[in-house]
């Protein structure tokens, strides 16, 4: 549907759902706690809202509150939804019954939490047609096969015939997508739908989505802490913090004119094009996030924002105030018409130094690490099946040097940390540290200086701490096991220094794990990482676990403490965001092999490996300016027990037709050095290459998307 036509559209519509001034609040022993506060908002149909914010602002309180799913301690307390005209509050239990699954659907984040692991897909996509419209059985089967097709899965007929356990993560949430629109519902509720998925599959997901949206003509509200996702999603957006709606209108008006600081401070937190760990630095938002029933006076914002004025900001509650100019864009701020967008908070920064990298501090030559899966072997089976998870894998890092690992699941790069670790060891090839061989060595033989050099920086930061032990006795620990100090006040100085240098205060040497936020859990992480001058940092998808504005705030403390210490750090990540912003060099993994490597620019640049550029083009990027090619790649990642013959790639790839014959299905390609240090595993001709274009470019001053 073209834009005009779709406004048009949604100018003679009534609205499908009408949030006016809803409050939603928890009854516990503790008493009440306000979750949702004054959220107001319209969706037409066929549009789609998003709802944006971190955890803990009330996103998906809205969306259980318009379910009417919020268990026996929530309640509303305030305000009314109208569905289609009809005040919700006002219907009977049976009616909201009806409207539940049917009118209304509601995809999760968790594609396995809405599926029944002991009935076949089949048996429960029938049942929504066959409870909510009483049709018969065949009928029934026969709309369940057709929206298998719509929904782009292979093989429906063997879909329906299978269990949950036995598809893969984006064809579980396919499936889930399926069964929602079966009732062909007049509103969908999707909670962070893509969260759990593999970048790749992400961006099909995204683009089956939005063509579902056009073909039925359902409306959505989109719940995300993604920026870039909702811009490729949504036509307005409503961006929450504590409780409230601080900031609503069009995609265009919010991304390009914002008039909220909380709004500017997540952009200015996330690594858009242009943003360079050397000239521009992130900004992360000080302070946290105040706890429901602890919530300031006036303006939530104001103990964390730089425009905050005192006696004017938190004088009374302040309302939604209309943005002069822009249609249906409002802002809960005060000052909007006063403020300069363009200057920077004065927390913001200064451009650095470039760091030269220094001498190869880990060499990784020809690695390769296999397991064999016995357990048929057990009960009398086949023989044993080989799972080839690293193969052939050659780089090096160098004093200084940060260089990100990425791939999707099951491309290998957790199984190269654990080597590096000692957790598992090497079935052949060398890893020299230093001027140390380590590829063959468990961690239990390794010496403590070994053991210190190299050192881990974990994703999750609950599951690294002990909730025992203070933070102080957790890193006094970590110095004793690498023999730092000689005596309890030398490591007990040293652990004061560390929280210095993670940017903690020395009161959080009694503090206990529960009484940290994520953020602050993860600093402790890296405190014990760098506590005994480790040579190199392992970081595994560090900030992924964390909220947008504590992403920026670990970020930048990685780089300065790799910057101080001279630090080698290996970034294993998805997110190729993050990666261009922090690292000097990437390695690609696929399925085991290493397809692409080369400098950050080399790597964002054509030529590409086809699986980079999909990787580039799978990018939800928060920037109204950028224009994307599409890449969309079909199927799933294959098994590591059962890889493709030839090219670990060929399966998915949109350039295996140019390449003559059968090669890719008969031969592993070779390594090919494009210059520069620049390397592509791949059987594509030069001409194929040199005629690459770039998948990320910038739209023409005003013309942007």
């Amino acid at each position: 549907m073209n834009e005009a036509v779709k406004a048009t559209t949604i100018a003679d519509a009534k609205p499908i759902i009408e949030i006016e001034n809803l409050s939603i609040s928890f009854f516990t022993k503790r008493g009440e706690i306000p979750a949702v506060m004054d959220f107001s908002c319209t969706v037409m149909p066929g549009e789609a809202m998003g709802i944006v914010g971190e955890s803990g602002c009330g996103k998906s309180t809205v969306s259980l509150g318009i379910m009417r799913d919020l268990s026996n301690v929530g309640k509303i307390v305030g305000g009314r939804i109208k569905f289609q005209g009809r005040d919700m509050g006002d219907m009977s239990e049976a009616e909201l019954r009806s409207i539940r699954g049917n009118k209304i659907a509601m995809i999760y984040q968790e594609p396995m939490a809405s599926l029944n692991p002991a009935m076949k897909i089949g048996q429960q996509l029938m049942e929504v047609p066959i409870i909510h419209e009483k049709v018969s059985k065949e009928e029934a089967y026969e709309r369940s096969l057709a929206m298998l097709k719509a929904v782009r899965l292979p093989d429906p007929p063997r879909m329906m015939n299978s269990y949950p356990h036995q598809l893969s993560g984006g064809q579980q949430q396919r499936i889930v997508i399926a069964m929602a629109l079966l009732s062909k519902p007049a509103l969908l509720l999707l909670d962070e739908p893509t969260t759990a998925l593999d970048v790749t599959v992400e961006a099909g997901i995204v683009e089956l989505v939005k063509g579902l949206g056009e073909e039925f003509g359902t409306s959505m509200i989109f719940v995300s802490h993604n920026l870039g996702l909702i811009l490729e999603t949504c036509d307005r957006i409503t961006v929450m913090y504590s409780g409230e709606a601080v900031e609503t209108g069009k995609i265009r008006d919010v991304f390009d004119r914002m008039r909220h600081p909380y709004t500017q401070g997540l952009f200015r937190s996330i690594p858009l094009p242009g943003a360079d760990k050397n000239s521009r630095p992130l900004v992360a938002i000080p302070g946290q996030l105040p706890l429901p029933h602890e919530r300031p006076k006036g303006c939530n914002f104001g103990p964390r924002c730089h425009h905050f004025v005192e006696g004017l900001c938190n004088a009374a509650e302040i309302p939604m105030i209309e943005v002069a100019g822009h249609d249906g864009h409002y802002s809960r701020c005060v000052r909007f018409n006063e403020i300069d967008w363009e200057a920077l908070p004065p927390n913001a920064t200064a451009a650095k130094e470039p760091v030269k990298p220094g001498a190869p501090m880990l060499n990784i030559e020809d690695l390769k690490k296999y397991y064999k899966v016995a357990a048929n072997e057990i009960f009398g089976g086949a023989e044993a099946k080989t799972v080839k998870a690293n193969e052939t894998i050659s780089f090096v890092a160098r004093e200084s040097e940060t260089v990100a690992i990425v791939g999707e699941s099951g491309c290998g790069k957790s199984t190269l940390a654990k080597i590096l670790l000692g957790l598992e060891t090497a079935t052949e090839g060398g890893v020299t540290l230093g001027n140390r061989q380590i590829a063959g060595t468990p961690i239990e033989k390794r010496d403590v200086e070994t053991i210190s050099s190299i050192q881990m920086v974990f994703q999750n930061p609950f599951d690294t701490l002990n909730p025992s032990h203070s933070v102080g006795s957790q890193i006094i620990r970590t110095l004793e096991k690498f023999g730092v100090g000689k005596t309890v006040a030398e490591r007990r100085q040293r652990m004061l220094e560390l929280l210095d240098l993670v940017k903690l205060p020395r009161a959080f040497e009694t503090r206990m794990p529960r009484q940290l936020s994520g953020g602050q859990k993860q600093r402790i992480g890296v405190a014990r990482a760098f506590a005994g001058m480790a040579k190199v940092v392992v970081a595994d998808e560090p900030v992924s676990a964390l909220d947008v504005s504590v992403q920026a705030a670990v970020t930048e403390l990685l780089m300065d403490i790799q910057r101080k210490n001279k630090t080698t750090m290996l970034f294993i990540s998805h997110d190729l965001s993050v990666v261009r912003y922090i690292a000097d060099r990437v390695v690609v993994m696929y399925l085991g092999h290493i397809v692409e490597q080369g400098t950050t620019d080399q790597i964002f640049q054509p030529p590409y490996h086809p699986y980079t550029e999909a990787l580039l083009s799978a990018i939800p990027i928060a920037d109204t300016s950028v224009v994307k090619k599409l890449v969309v790649l079909e199927g799933d990642i294959p098994s590591a027990m059962n890889p493709p013959s030839g090219c670990p790639f060929q399966t998915r790839c949109n350039y295996k037709k140019l390449v003559p014959g059968d090669l890719c299905e008969r031969e592993v390609p070779p390594v090919r050095d494009l210059g520069g240090g620049h390397q592509v595993k791949c059987h594509l001709s030069a001409e194929v290459f040199a005629g690459m274009e770039n998948v990320i470019s910038f739209a023409p001053e005003g013309e942007a998307a």
